[in-house]
């Protein structure tokens, strides 16, 4: 769940199917071979709270379920695999086989009334495949292979809640050299209230009712939907017997390609919507470079070109004053360190290109495929060490700018660049951990991995930033074309729409526009427990954006120097960065997506995570319209003469 952010990118147009994971082989099975199935926590989109598969009455292993190898990225994302006590074999059908019986009691019933009713899905994997949910939606038969598929359903009227203890196992293999291949994995749930032929009484606890035939199960053949006669109550003293068929399938997908379906949804989702968002965000784009390439440089152009001119003319009158208007009046002040927190600003700007560069980096990686939905937890781990890594480059940038300023405390500066972003992160991801912890949530990270990610944050990233900031003030300060005054210039009053809340809003507002519809993508995916993966797409609208934030930027601090404000620094910053707040009012908009349970941690959990993720967004981008903007002022400013 945690900062499943931010997708972005591929350096292929369209969507990717290269999804052979280097270092990650087929596995190939003979006849009659053991097919593990693995559980995995369940899910619901209306809580947002992962939960152990074994914490609900759930028939369990023999000698106890047996944790899967897991790494740093699925604990932290809330997965917990763990064994199973479903018996699958290569190319053996299983109709009706029995698992368990289990009686529920008072406690039992209620929990699971509760899952129930709160919409949580089973997520089961065979060979790394996560399992499709086949249903019938308005009579037909359709798969859908994200998110797993419920443990049950409530009845009309929302009293009674039924359990799915009978699942169709249906498994698609294909021959490769002598043997066979797993392609493809599909779950169709089912609730039944079993009885054993001859009025059997089961209690459970023997093996004998294993052998027993039942007389709901149809002789010779698999269970299906017409031959149900009553479903599986939830209630108190009530006996649940789990069972399961199996069927295979010989398919004609290949083992590199039957991950294919899963990423497009069985093209419920065309590609001509993608292109629609591409071309919706091409045409702001173009739009918005005509209009900087018409006004900024025509302007451009005539003002050096006057202001030039009146320097010679004054030249050549021995030094008399001319009356100046425009940007020029401000070339003594220009350069000015910010007035408010310029130590602040040196650091929003170091994170902010630490947090662009480690999100690029990460979306080169899954153009090669070595991070993708096969390898659970990969996205996460690439994040966190890219983010290390890029510690040395938020120390440079923001040493380098804050000697530019003539700051004195540059340990103060250095120390605030490592432990800002990632502090607060840090302690909002311990919050809602303990949280967690305390709502039995397997997304409750286990302390050793609190220790992991706390060590790796003060013996790599802090160094490294330290690192960064040691060879960034051993550089010569950034000189700039003119030289600032001793005493700051007035500024006289400004129109409304260069009031630095108005930028914010305003210019924030065209590149959101770019992007809003690869958003609700990006968004299902975060929150609705769906596969993204076409870093196609959404690589070019990263780009747009950087693009769009960068030109609207320049255009609003060209026209507040007009004005003659010299206070551009933080206004270009918060000018590109006010997209964060387009975006968090979109997420409040589509929270009602969710159709969210009343549950506080809910709400916590996605706005909170929200609130981060539009932050991150504000840094990205504000420190792009940042040093845009200030190569623009350095451009325009070494072009003309000023004493």
């Amino acid at each position: 769940m945690i900062m499943k952010t931010v997708a972005a990118a591929l350096l292929l147009l369209g969507k990717s199917n290269a999804f052979y994971v280097p270092g990650v082989a087929p596995e190939t099975f003979s006849e009659g071979d053991v097919v593990e199935m693995k559980v995995n926590s369940m899910t619901s989109v209306h809580t947002q709270i992962p939960k152990d598969y074994y914490r609900l009455p759930f028939c369990a292993p023999e000698n106890g379920p047996k944790m899967a190898s897991e790494n740093l990225g699925e604990f932290l994302t809330g997965n917990k695999i763990q064994s199973s006590p479903y018996t699958i074999n290569m190319l053996s059908e299983a109709k009706c086989n029995k698992v368990c019986q289990l009686t529920l009691n008072q406690k039992d019933a209620a929990k699971l009334r509760l899952h129930i009713k709160y919409g949580y899905h089973h997520n089961w994997i065979i060979d790394n495949l996560p399992s499709a949910n086949v249903g019938v939606t308005n009579g037909k038969e359709q798969k859908h292979y994200a998110g797993g598929f419920p443990i049950g359903f409530v009845a009309k009227g929302g009293k009674e809640a039924y359990v799915y203890n009978h699942v169709n196992i249906i498994l698609d293999y294909h021959q490769k050299d002598g043997g066979y291949r797993v392609v493809g994995f599909a779950v169709e749930p089912l609730s039944v209230k079993h009885a054993f032929e001859g009025g059997y009484e089961w209690d459970g606890s023997s093996k004998e009712g294993m052998d027993k035939p039942l007389s709901t199960c149809p002789g010779g053949n698999h269970l299906d939907r017409e031959s149900i006669q009553a479903f599986q109550l939830v209630a108190p003293e009530e006996k649940i017997v789990y069972s399961y068929d199996v069927t295979w399938r010989e398919s004609d997908v290949a083992w590199t390609s039957r991950w294919d379906v899963y990423l497009s949804e069985d093209h419920l989702i065309p590609a001509q919507v993608h292109w629609y968002s591409i071309t919706n965000s091409i045409f702001v784009v173009v739009f918005l470079s005509m209009l900087v390439i018409s006004i900024l440089l025509r302007n451009l152009k005539r003002d050096i070109a006057a202001y030039n001119e009146l320097s010679a003319l004054v030249d050549a009158e021995d030094g008399e004053e001319a009356d100046e208007t425009g940007w020029k009046l401000v070339h003594a002040d220009v350069f000015r360190p910010p007035d408010n927190y310029p130590m602040l600003y040196c650091v929003f700007v170091g994170s902010g290109i630490q947090v662009a560069v480690t999100i690029f980096s990460a979306i080169c990686l899954s153009a090669v495929g070595f991070i993708s939905p096969a390898r659970r937890g990969s996205l996460i781990n690439v994040l966190l060490v890219w983010y290390m890594l890029c510690g040395i480059i938020a120390g440079f940038v923001s040493s380098r700018l804050y000697k530019m300023f003539r700051g004195r405390q540059w340990q103060l500066c250095t120390v605030i660049t490592a432990m800002l972003l990632p502090g607060s992160a840090f302690c909002m991801f311990l919050l809602f951990n303990i949280s967690l912890w305390f709502l039995h949530s397997s997304a409750s990270a286990p302390f050793l991995d609190i220790i992991i990610l706390a060590a790796m944050w003060c013996c790599v990233s802090i160094p490294l930033v330290f690192l960064g900031a040691y060879y960034g003030y051993k550089q010569e300060a950034i000189e700039v074309p003119t030289v600032t005054s001793t005493i700051a210039r007035s500024i006289p009053p400004s129109p409304f729409y260069l009031n630095p809340m108005f930028g914010m809003v305003f210019t924030g507002l065209i590149p959101f526009a770019a992007a809003y519809v690869e958003l609700f993508f990006i968004m299902t995916s975060l929150w609705m427990d769906q596969f993204y993966y076409v870093f196609g797409f959404t690589f070019i609208v990263y780009l747009i954006l950087l693009l769009t934030c960068a030109e609207v930027t320049v255009l609003s601090v060209y026209y507040q120097l007009c004005a003659e404000n010299h206070r551009w620094w933080w206004y270009s910053f918060c000018c590109s960065g006010g997209i964060a707040i387009h975006l968090f009012l979109y997420s409040i908009f589509w929270f009602k997506t969710l159709e969210a349970s009343k549950m506080v941690m809910t709400y916590l959990l996605y706005f909170g995570y929200m609130g981060l993720l539009s932050f991150l967004m504000f840094l990205i981008f504000g420190s792009v319209g940042a040093m845009t903007s200030f190569w623009f002022v350095r451009k325009i400013f070494g072009t003309i003469k000023v004493d």
